[in-house]
């Protein structure tokens, strides 16, 4: 570690499980089998630096919390939007307009529900912006598999249709939706919402 005034944050294996969202003991276990670098303190406490804790966390596609990527100088956590929708040209606009909105993100594409799925399978996005009617795997069925798994990583889903009539917004939310918006859509609208489901600075 490198010499500062500044006191380094550690937590406790219970803590570690808390932001992990497991017991106790499996953070334990991480530890004694190695896959999680800590110290122990004289009392025979494990204690995991916060920079540690994160790398792990990333290395197993786990959302980092905003105060743990705060502590590690905001360099870690980086967000992973997925944009799923058959119309081509709207797709890569709505890429293009994230790309310049969340500079620091991955900005990925899928043009169907099954590109979707094998997309989420190996990146675990953070955010899926999700077309409700798609060719193959329609977006509610998607958004079904998104919620019965932990495959995907669990990401925020907000949904986009350009048949609103269809589906009320009570109707949307109930399918694990974090938002809903209509077609056509508003870009500054749809990116804070993005922003506002993964805690991710928006760019001027």
């Amino acid at each position: 570690m490198s010499k500062t005034n500044v006191k380094p944050v550690v937590y406790s294996a219970l803590e570690v499980a808390n932001i992990c969202g497991v017991v106790n003991q499996t953070a334990i276990n991480w530890i004694r089998s190695g896959y999680l670098k800590a110290y122990s303190t004289p009392g025979g406490q494990y204690r995991v630096y916060a920079d540690d804790l994160a790398d792990f966390m990333q290395s197993r596609n786990m959302r980092l919390p905003q105060e743990l990527v705060d502590l590690c100088g905001g360099e870690t956590g980086k967000r992973t939007i997925l944009i799923v929708d058959d119309d081509n040209g709207l797709n890569n606009v709505i890429k293009t307009f994230f790309q310049k909105k969340f500079p620091k993100a991955d900005i990925l594409q899928a043009f169907d529900g099954f590109e979707a799925g094998a997309i989420m399978t190996e990146h675990k996005p953070h955010c899926v912006i999700l077309d409700m009617h798609l060719p193959g795997v329609d977006g509610v069925a998607l958004c079904n598999r998104i919620n019965s798994t932990s495959d995907f990583g669990k990401p925020a889903i907000i949904a986009i249709t350009a048949m609103p009539e269809e589906h009320t917004p009570e109707e949307i939310k109930k399918m694990g939706t974090k938002n809903f918006f209509a077609k056509p859509l508003n870009l500054e609208d749809l990116a804070k919402a993005v922003a506002l489901a993964v805690n991710l600075p928006l760019a001027e």
